[in-house]
């Protein structure tokens, strides 16, 4: 099995791959690397990337794929590394200790093998091409033949597209008439930068004529070497051949299909291409086992890998194809793996593990090429939740008879509309921008739906055309089977009306299930909605990877994208225009894939600025625990209720409740109704910035009935307090609430306290003007509902409490970054993070509690690790939500939680809300046994920069700093008083 660490994100590959890259760039720049290269590789080198060729040329390789050239030939022509164990040994052996040698000893390391990650569009296929040109010609010109180079070339695909997309680069695209036109291929437009003009004649003539595809490989004669490109598919067959052989005698059936490969009564019929194609099913992989040499292209090649099933480790179909290739060809097989996703996934939930292959030579990952400004910037477009709904609320799974779906739910429905509206947004933003003197635009953006499977895909296009109102022409639908095969003929017609897609307006929508996944490299999909409910990081990785490819080439807009990306990425500002983003429809099942591809850490260090396309993600380290951290730990004392207690029917009375001023007549009300709509907004992937509201209209409440708005919003509430109440033990119990009484108090409310009348929601449909965000009803319900529920929750009898001690060493280690974190003494770890933007305060005031005596220890609270040190509150919105507060401090006697806040911070209605909710918090703790809050008094503290530079600049003490900042019902009346007086 593929490597893997316990350590994170920085297991062996990758670090393997970072120390490679530093030694590589190291040996460049002194100009060791070029000196110990044959002639041949020293005129590509100095072609491809000194200055005086690139300023020459309007396009050059880019930093990562730069990048990925020199490591390998470095690995392969300067250390003549034989396998991969050498690889290491010559890099840095000590991480060869951490790796299983019996596992490196395997055939399959035993030659030289590399891999190259790169993100998706990222251009992994001129580095191929580059790689491939570098072999043919030192194969051809080297005057000492020592192996390490090969004319021989064979170039895998995992399936269809990808193998359509080869073909493309080396053979030029196919024309709608069926031909390839060699002038089209990427080698040929791009002859400029892949091959010095003293060599392009031989390299044109060598790929011209020896390309063969794959049904004639073992029937096209070449001249000198070949490239022969095919999908695995066509090589998987060779473990059948042995199978036949041993089983024949034993079944006669065998023998037959041996003899007669077609037989009668078969679609296929009996032409004599038939039967010779599946005459020599098999007989490709022995014709190129045959040769001497040979360098094998994986493309996507995270299809390769083991199967462990009942503790037996299989090799799947594609590797013991290659098994068979290398068999006798010793350090003359050559294996060069292309992906962006180069591992395994074993476990699930926390215990998700990824199994790097060890064979990993550059990590240029999606987070540095989005920086770069290579793909485009990943929006997530979220639904703003308000109180109409939460993720809790919708089903984005459709709805199902048996295994059949039948029905789209209302979550797919609301997820394809908000991926209409942005797409009619794009649409109309790119018409202005890119439409010539006649008006017509040269752009045309795309959505992609990706479904479930086959049975969801129907309801999808249905849906689009008879809902929707979108023309048949609009709309095309891909459907494949569970390999992601389509049939033959339907993939004639296809294949022309997808790779032909950014040119023509229409088809707007693409409609598929599995078999877009991997090498649809078309550039104006803007717009994906994931209907599929799966978490598996590599098919996540991989549809987000069909949107990445930049739509807005051309120099002239390279300012202005520029422009978009300190915006976006560090400003934190709104874009000033929607070019080369991808939008993303927020699917529950995949936040936490993206919240693990912004904290994941896998971005190489760069020195340089983020507007001058660098990368500021390149610093992330993994902390752990002192060795005396025992001396600092400290724990936050939970309350928790007895098991057997639960809220009383009595207490959930009107009498509590407040009436709601709406401002309207009934009938201004019903007339909004049709105008009403869910409000969406796009928020950056990597910076979390948030831009673009758009209203998209859903039916979600379209309820069927008043009973049903009721079960809705009743489940809003629970779920809420369900979320708020649970922790991640079992030994905590979650908040019960009795169902049946709190639809009963909303109806009640509802009917006579809400509007201060009486109110009768069956009446001519009123229950719907419930229903209006803008008037935001349904949200004052259930902040009226959720407060009443929080007091009671708060109202626990302490004697009879139940306190658990949460250590923060529970946490064994933190991922930061390096450059914004400090070494300090008092505290458990062996380092503490700020924030990079605006952390200023918190740097300042953890180092003023480490050189402070009074301090005995102290602590960054990580909301993201730290989950148990949280308070609930109930938002400004009505919302039950989790609030941590910035660090806890303990001095002689005094636990202080502290928070600390900009000035103009401290006023705001949510921070307001959360400082009432932390004084009761901090009043129960109080009031539990003194050894259940280790012996101290507890304090909440608000410390504004004002006061920490003011007690600073004067030398008080942290204690004196903190009891001057402590919060008290009485200070929190008066910044309430004072925030109303200024809005009065």
């Amino acid at each position: 099995m593929p490597i893997s660490l316990n350590t994170g994100t920085f297991d062996i590959p990758l670090k393997f791959a970072s120390a490679l890259t530093n030694r590589v760039n190291q040996v460049w720049e002194n100009g060791d690397f070029i000196v110990n290269t044959s002639p041949v590789t020293q005129d590509l080198l100095k072609f491809w990337f000194e200055q005086v060729y690139c300023d020459t040329r309007s396009i050059n390789f880019h930093v990562g794929q730069r990048q990925a050239i020199l490591n390998t030939i470095y690995v392969h022509e300067i250390l003549k590394s034989e396998a991969v164990s050498d690889m290491y040994q010559m890099i840095n052996e000590d991480l060869l200790v951490e790796i299983d040698p019996f596992y490196l000893r395997k055939d399959k390391f035993s030659h030289p093998k590399y891999c190259v990650k790169m993100a998706t569009g990222t251009g992994k296929t001129w580095v191929l091409t580059a790689l491939l040109i570098w072999q043919y010609l030192n194969a051809k010109y080297e005057a000492q033949k020592t192996g390490r180079f090969t004319k021989n070339f064979l170039v895998v695909a995992p399936g269809l597209i990808v193998y359509e997309r080869l073909l493309d680069a080396f053979l030029g695209k196919e024309t709608e008439e069926g031909a390839r036109e060699f002038d089209l291929s990427d080698i040929k437009k791009f002859h400029e930068l892949f091959i010095p003009a003293e060599y392009r004649d031989e390299v044109f003539g060598f790929i011209q004529n020896n390309v063969v595809k794959k049904e004639d490989i073992g029937k096209k004669v070449t001249g000198e070497g070949i490239i022969a490109i095919t999908n695995w598919h066509l090589l998987s067959g060779a473990e059948e051949s042995v199978e036949v052989e041993v089983s024949a005698l034993e079944d006669p059936s065998v023998a037959v299909k041996e003899i007669f490969p077609v037989r009668p009564g078969t679609s296929a019929g009996h032409s004599l291409e038939s039967l010779d194609n599946q005459y020599l099913s098999g007989e490709e992989l022995k014709y190129l086992a045959s040769f001497d040499s040979m360098l094998v292209f994986n493309d996507e090649a995270h299809h390769i890998h083991e199967i462990k099933t009942a503790g037996e480790i299989t090799e799947v179909e594609w590797q013991k194809s290659l098994n068979v290739l290398s068999e006798n060809k010793g350090k003359q097989f050559i294996q060069i793996d292309f992906s962006a996703t180069p591992y395994d996934v074993t476990g699930s939930g926390t215990r998700r593990t990824k199994h790097y292959f060890p064979h990993i030579l550059v990590n240029f990952d999606l987070l540095e090429a989005i920086h770069e400004g290579l793909v485009k910037t990943i929006v997530l477009d979220r639904r703003n939740e308000i109180a109409s709904m939460n993720s809790e609320d919708l089903d984005f799974r459709a709805v199902r008879e048996g295994n059949k779906a039948i029905a789209l739910s209302d979550g797919q429905k609301l997820m394809l509309r908000a991926g209409l509206q942005k797409l009619k947004n794009l649409e109309e933003h790119f018409i202005e921008i890119s439409k010539d003197k006649q008006g017509v635009s040269s752009k045309h953006p795309k959505m992609l739906v990706i479904c479930e499977d086959t049975s969801v895909s129907p309801l999808v296009t249905d849906f689009l055309t008879d809902s929707e109102g979108f023309a048949p022409e609009d709309v095309v639908q891909i459907d494949s089977d569970k390999k992601g095969s389509i049939p033959a003929k339907e993939w004639v017609t296809l294949k022309q009306k997808l790779f032909n897609i950014d040119k023509h307006e229409k088809p707007k929508i693409i409609v598929s299930v599995l078999m877009l996944r991997e090498g649809f490299d078309v550039n104006n999909i803007c717009v994906i909605v994931p209907l599929r409910s799966s978490e598996a990081p590599i098919l996540l990785e991989q549809i987000l990877g069909r949107g990445l490819r930049q739509m807005w080439r051309e120099p002239e807009f390279e300012e202005i994208k520029a422009e978009n990306r300190v915006l976006l990425l560090q400003r934190r500002q709104e874009p000033k225009n929607y070019i080369d983003l991808l939008s993303i429809i927020e699917h529950p099942a995949f936040l936490q894939f993206y919240e693990d591809l912004i904290s994941g850490g896998y971005v190489a260090t760069s020195t340089r600025e983020l507007g001058d396309r660098g990368s500021v993600l390149g610093d992330m380290i993994t902390v752990g625990l002192k060795e005396n951290y025992q001396d600092y730990d400290l724990y936050i004392p939970v309350i928790i209720q007895d098991r057997e207690e639960h809220l009383e029917l009595p207490e959930m009375t009107l009498d509590k409740l407040e009436s709601f001023d709406i401002g309207f007549t009934l009938e201004q009300l019903k007339k909004m109704v049709q105008r009403d709509g869910e409000q969406f907004f796009s928020e950056e992937l990597t910076c979390q910035t948030r831009f673009g509201t758009y209203y998209v209209t859903a039916d979600l409440f379209t309820a069927k009935s008043y009973n049903e708005f009721l079960s809705k919003i009743t489940k809003i509430i629970s779920s809420n307090v369900t979320k708020v109440s649970q922790r991640k033990t079992k030994d905590y119990p979650t908040m019960q609430i009795n169902q049946v009484a709190l639809v009963g108090l909303i109806d009640n409310f509802i009917r006579n306290k809400l509007f201060n009348q009486t109110f009768n929601p069956l009446h001519d449909n009123n229950w719907r003007v419930l229903l209006l965000s803008q008037t935001q009803i349904t949200e004052f319900i259930i902040k009226q509902i959720s407060k009443m529920i929080y007091d009671m929750q708060n109202n626990i009898n302490v004697d009879e409490a139940i306190v658990r001690r949460r250590y923060f060493s529970e946490v064994d280690s933190l991922r930061m970054r390096e450059n914004f974190s400090l070494i300090l003494e008092k505290t458990i770890y062996e380092r503490l993070s700020y924030p990079s933007n605006k952390g200023e305060l918190e740097r300042k005031f953890m180092l003023y509690c480490e050189h402070d005596s009074g301090v005995t220890s102290f602590l960054k609270i990580n909301e993201r690790y730290h989950d148990f040190a949280h308070i609930s509150y109930i938002r400004a919105d009505g919302i039950l939500a989790r609030y941590y507060p910035d660090f806890i401090v303990k001095t002689e006697g005094n636990i202080y939680l502290v928070e600390t806040k900009a000035q103009d911070n401290i006023t705001q209605e949510n921070v307001l809300q959360k400082h009432r909710s932390a004084l009761n918090w901090i009043h129960q703790v109080n009031e539990v046994n003194p050894e259940d809050r280790d012996n101290s008094i507890w304090h909440y503290v608000i410390l504004g920069e004002n006061t920490f530079y003011n007690f600073k600049s004067r030398n008080a003490s942290v204690t004196d700093m903190l009891e001057y900042s402590q919060l008290t019902n009485q200070k929190l009346l008066e910044i309430r008083q004072s925030v109303e007086g200024r809005l009065l």
